[in-house]
């Protein structure tokens, strides 16, 4: 019996439960409701597609981790399961109700669930308790979504390095520090095919992010800077601009944001129309990290692209925009920015220059490649990938240990026969 007891079907054969639930709601896909779902490590993701940019970026690395443990993906909404169906060869199944979710991991036998997000809805999973649960995020950054209450509730919680171990530590009251795991960040041992053509101009790549989900969590640049920072870079003689904003700036609700990416379009589209040879381009789609093999220089915001590229293009200069014209806490809460020039008020006006300078001569390599060990260590190609496959397979055997000291512990409790 599992945790919620046996279900008991109507004389329908429809759960009753289920019909609380969600009477006209989707239905189970995938799977067979009541027989179990083979497999090791389920991957659980319960928003909608506006967000599974979070998980689209693990998918290269989970189907590596499917070779030894075979990975399930539990999702609870249809439109994701389209879209995501379509870009993995993993198994998708879908368990819209609570009711669902919960008989699909009774009949199951999940070794270890993995979640990417801090999704209130991932605590419907959260309750099954023969698995062990990992949270692994969706990048590394600053920000301060990257630290949560909500990961007291993992039993591992996978973050990139030094950095990412000091935020949490800083951060969270009563925090246990052992159930932090560094494992550098899988998704850069991979190389995806590059998106831009080779040139002969350097390539200033503008990779801002969005507006946050509320204001504490906004470090978007686009409204604040955005267009300028745009014309800076075209003034540059002899560059290619390339503007690859995060996918929710694509979508902005704001109509600051939104107005602003529209008139970053424009600039760039207008001087590419002028300059046709000069190759400058927007891309609203596609894997960051397939721009960045061709780029010279970044702009960026605090976040994860702006790290990613620390990691992966160490030898290049970096400008991280500050939107909120505060220096000092900007070096108090991103590290990285002590590393890179700052474009907020009192830089932006000069910015062109100084973009020129740093394509010339690069005074701040040796910070960056300090600042790269800050946040992942000293870990080397492939390095990252091998350290989480070695995680997960330490969670399954732990799970596998822990769950027979479990029966073991029920079939000797005094009272009970053995």
């Amino acid at each position: 019996m599992g945790f919620f007891g046996r279900r008991r079907s109507t004389g329908s054969g429809i759960d009753p439960h289920r019909l609380l639930d969600s009477p006209r709601g989707p239905q189970p896909a995938g799977y067979v409701p009541g027989e179990p779902v083979l497999g090791e490590v389920a991957v659980y993701f319960a928003d909608d597609p506006r967000k599974l940019y979070q998980l689209k970026q693990w998918l290269p690395v989970f189907e590596l981790l499917d070779e030894r443990h075979p990975v399930v993906i539990v999702l609870r909404d249809l439109a994701s399961l389209a879209e995501l169906s379509t870009l993995t060869p993993l198994r998708c199944v879908l368990a819209p109700t609570f009711p669902d979710l919960v008989d699909l991991y009774e009949v199951s036998d999940f070794k270890v669930a993995v979640y990417v997000n801090n999704s209130v809805h991932n605590f419907h999973s959260l309750t099954q308790r023969t698995m062990l649960h990992v949270h692994v995020n969706h990048g590394e950054s600053d920000k301060v979504c990257m630290v949560s209450n909500q990961v007291k509730a993992y039993d591992r919680v996978f973050v990139a390095g030094p950095n990412a171990v000091a935020r949490h530590h800083a951060a969270l009251i009563g925090f246990d520090d052992a159930k932090l795991v560094p494992v550098g960040r899988p998704q850069l041992d991979l190389r995806p095919a590059p998106l831009l053509p080779p040139t002969d101009r350097r390539t200033v790549l503008y990779a801002p992010t969005w507006e946050g989900e509320n204001a504490s969590n906004n470090y978007t640049s686009v409204d604040v800077f955005g267009p300028r920072i745009v014309e800076a870079a075209l003034a540059v003689p002899g560059t290619r601009v390339v503007y690859k904003p995060h996918p929710r700036v694509v979508v902005s609700p704001l109509p600051s944001v939104a107005a602003d990416h529209r008139e970053i379009i424009r600039l760039i589209t207008e001087a590419d129309r002028l300059d046709p040879a000069a190759g400058h381009r927007v891309h609203l789609t596609g894997d960051i990290l397939a721009v960045f093999p061709g780029c010279d220089l970044i702009v960026t915001d605090v976040s994860s692209v702006g790290l990613d590229f620390l990691y992966l293009r160490v030898d290049q200069p970096m400008f991280i925009a500050d939107r909120y014209d505060d220096r000092e806490r900007l070096l108090a809460a991103a590290p990285v920015a002590a590393a890179a020039d700052i474009v907020d008020s009192s830089t932006v006006a000069d910015l062109a220059a100084t973009i020129a300078d740093r394509l010339a001569a690069d005074p701040r390599r040796a910070d960056r490649h300090a600042a790269r060990r800050g946040y992942f260590g000293d870990l080397g190609p492939g390095e990252s990938t091998a350290r989480f496959l070695a995680a997960i397979d330490e969670t399954a055997a732990t799970r596998d240990s822990g769950l027979a000291l479990l029966a073991e512990g029920r079939t000797s409790t005094p009272g009970r026969s053995a």
